[in-house]
C-alpha cells in the first residue's frame, strides 16, 4: 500500500528529528549548567531545522477524527462499529 509506506517514512522520518533535536537540546543544557549554573533554568533552546513542527498533523486517519466530528456522529445516531 503506498500510503502506509508514505506514513511510515514521515512517522519515521519525524522520530528522527525530534531524537536529533532532544539530544542537541539536553547536551546545551548540560553546557549551560556548568558554565553558568545560576542562569542555566533560564536558557531557552531554539529548534531550527531539529524541528518536526511542520510535520504535525500530516495523517488524517478515521483514528484521529475529532471528537467534534465523532460528537456529531452519535448526535444524528451513526455509529463507528467496523
Amino acid at each position: 500500500m503506498p500510503g502506509s509506506d508514505d506514513k511510515r517514512f514521515y512517522r519515521d522520518l519525524k522520530r528522527k528529528i525530534k531524537k536529533a533535536g532532544n539530544k542537541k537540546r539536553r547536551r546545551l543544557e548540560k553546557q549551560e549548567l556548568a558554565d553558568n549554573p545560576g542562569e542555566a533554568h533560564w536558557t531557552e533552546y531554539e529548534y531550527g531545522r531539529n524541528s518536526s513542527e511542520w510535520l504535525n498533523g500530516m495523517d488524517e486517519d478515521k483514528t484521529r477524527e475529532s471528537k467534534d466530528n465523532r460528537r456529531r456522529h452519535t448526535d444524528r445516531g451513526d455509529t463507528d462499529s467496523a
